[in-house]
């Protein structure tokens, strides 16, 4: 039997585990980290298309146990005018809907499932290098000491992949957005939305938005402008506190319930910058191959990060459930789900710059966007919710997207 070796525990390895599982292939996920904390940030989307691939390895339901469905975002401007609605992914046939699910939460149901499955994680291996053996192997070697060696090496390890970087030395690094996210969650009477109905505001200095929980707790984010310095690890992060002053200033200019919603929450989540990944020339090498956020990362604006990672997972099995050699699956992989996650990736990146266009163009932005929000509804998403894996189908070399 094949076995693969899976860097990174986050939602692209667990998911491609069980997926790998289910095509017969055995894998280990190796995670950096020593626990799964799920503090990489506060909440995220899983929209229908995410949660349509999790159908196909039964872990929708478990998601969306965790979640509660959010079908549509109210855009305003800082002076408080109502901009337009947009659908977040419209509602499957079976009434599916994209859910919005903690990340701790998220991370937590799929090691859950991995471990009812018996697929083996371990933690606190971090990669440093990875070799292709003669044979076609590889072998892995991890910060602390210790070495794995597999069939393949799929390196589900982000943004910040050090999978990548082996791969292809010259590989591309990450494209500072020129955004922050950070957020929590809190209860205030500040807001009285009914839950499930985001509310996402332009405001004059920043981009912030909210949720209300059928629980009535407040899940809020807030985009604040960032300039890249040096390596967050060699930064001394700012604390909740100073997180809270900081964007109490920045919003105090906004209409809406902003400051309110800041000022009741109790402890802050993330303060992290916002990055993509605009085109990566090489996604693998010999027995070797990155997918997720290591290929095409994008802006969270785009609601898709997750979803782009779990289709991946599937994708990427039934090639190697199909095709004999890695080096054919590897190369359908590409050729399947190149055009489609370059497109999201532009995608986001336009909905990211419209988050802080300047003085003069937010301007322009609030007097087109009823506009522009008009015409998006009326255009067909599908292209970006309706894409449906067949996990039946059997995957052929000349095979592209649809």
């Amino acid at each position: 039997m094949t076995k693969a070796l899976i860097i990174g525990g986050g939602i692209a390895g667990p998911v491609t585990a069980v997926a790998l599982q289910r095509a017969g292939i055995e894998s280990v996920v190796y995670e950096a980290y020593r626990a799964n904390t799920g503090t990489a940030g506060a909440f995220l989307t899983v929209a229908v298309n995410g949660l349509d691939a999790l159908r196909a390895l039964d872990l929708h339901r478990p998601v969306m146990d965790m979640g509660f469905s959010t079908r549509t975002i109210d855009l305003v401007s800082g002076t408080g005018k109502r901009l337009g609605v947009i659908p977040i992914g419209g509602v499957l046939p079976d009434g599916t809907t994209t859910h919005t699910i903690k990340r701790a939460d998220l991370y937590r149901v799929l090691h859950e499932a991995t471990q009812s499955r018996g697929i083996e994680v371990q933690h606190g291996k971090r990669l440093v290098e990875a070799e292709v053996l003669a044979n076609g192997g590889v072998t892995a070697c991890f910060e602390d000491g210790t070495r794995a060696t597999g069939d393949l090496l799929i390196g589900a390890d982000g943004i910040h992949s050090r999978t990548r970087r082996i791969i292809d030395p010259a590989a591309p690094d990450p494209r500072h957005l020129g955004l922050g996210n950070v957020g929590g969650f809190t209860r205030t009477a500040a807001v009285s939305m009914a839950p499930g109905a985001y509310v996402m505001t332009f405001g004059k200095r920043a981009f912030f938005g909210y949720v209300v929980h059928p629980s009535g707790e407040t899940w809020w984010f807030a985009n604040p402008p960032s300039a890249p310095t040096m390596r967050r690890r060699d930064l001394v992060a700012p604390t909740s506190d100073q997180w809270k002053a900081r964007l109490i200033d920045l919003f105090a200019d906004d209409a809406g319930p902003s400051v309110e919603i800041i000022r009741s929450t109790p402890e802050l989540v993330g303060g992290t910058d916002q990055y993509d990944l605009p085109r990566v020339p090489r996604w693998y090498r010999g027995s070797m191959i990155i997918i997720g956020d290591a290929a095409h990362a994008a802006s969270p604006s785009s609601g898709q990060g997750a979803s782009m990672a779990i289709e991946d997972a599937l994708v990427l099995a039934k090639c190697l459930r199909d095709l004999s050699e890695p080096a054919a699956a590897f190369t359908a992989f590409e050729r399947l789900r190149r055009p489609r996650v370059e497109r999201v990736v532009a995608f986001g990146a336009r909905s990211s710059s419209n988050k802080a266009p300047g003085s003069v163009g937010r301007v322009i932005r609030d007097l087109l966007a009823p506009f522009f929000l008009k015409l998006i509804a009326r255009q067909s998403q599908d292209w970006l919710f309706g894409y449906h894996v067949e996990w039946d189908d059997r995957v052929r070399l000349g095979e592209r997207t649809r």
